[in-house]
């Protein structure tokens, strides 16, 4: 049975670094606490994706942290990650699992309870629900509503977490959805001390959870 954590879901983005800070900004984000990394390039080449994502693999397996590959089964299959994040508009999540098998991580993207339901029914491990507010990414953003949000949640019996422009400042507006975690971008990526702010939201997103949970 697979086991992951999605408490701190760590997003890259390194359209505004070069490599060496990219990777530093990574590795940082490792460091302050990350349980999940997810290589997402919406531009390279395969050929690049490859090269940039055997090297995240050695940084995530360094502090045992599984590495997601966003969209690209290919290249999640060639530097043998852990997982796959798929979108509404990738492959559907019945046929990555025939080609992946039951031991890979699948993620989805879920904007709706419907959208929800049949990621899970389709084999979907957990969920990335968002946009809760406007995002700096180069990634076209639907704002979701925070109460469809904790629908998704009460919906589906697999992790779902919160995306979309979510920092230190402004997580309290989750405090009464039923989230296993929250996925970041820029709050770590860009943040003067990546390292300092992944440990601060991990430890804000745990308290979320706590506090959703009872304890």
């Amino acid at each position: 049975m697979k086991t992951f954590d999605t408490s701190l879901y760590f997003i890259t983005d390194s359209t505004l670094f070069d490599e060496d800070e990219f990777f530093r900004r990574v590795e940082a984000g490792l460091q302050g606490g990350a349980a999940l990394l997810q290589l997402r390039e919406k531009d390279r080449t395969t050929r690049e994706y490859i090269r940039l994502a055997e090297k995240a693999h050695t940084l995530a397996k360094k502090y045992n942290v599984p590495l997601i590959i966003d969209d690209r089964i290919d290249v999640a299959m060639a530097i043998g990650a852990e997982g796959v994040h798929l979108g509404q508009s990738d492959m559907p999540i019945k046929t990555a699992r025939k080609i992946l098998g039951e031991d890979f991580i699948i993620g989805a993207t879920a904007k709706t309870v419907p959208q929800a339901l049949e990621a899970y029914e389709q084999g979907a491990d957990y969920l990335g629900c968002g946009a809760v507010y406007p995002t700096t990414t180069h990634v076209k953003t639907v704002i979701t509503p925070v109460e469809t949000i904790a629908e998704i949640c009460r919906a589906v019996p697999i992790p779902v977490n919160a995306i979309g422009g979510l920092n230190a400042g402004n997580l309290r507006v989750l405090k009464d959805v039923p989230i296993a975690g929250i996925c970041v971008v820029s709050a770590i990526m860009k943040a003067d001390d990546p390292k300092t702010a992944a440990k601060e939201l991990l430890q804000l997103s745990r308290e979320l959870i706590l506090k959703e949970r009872g304890v």
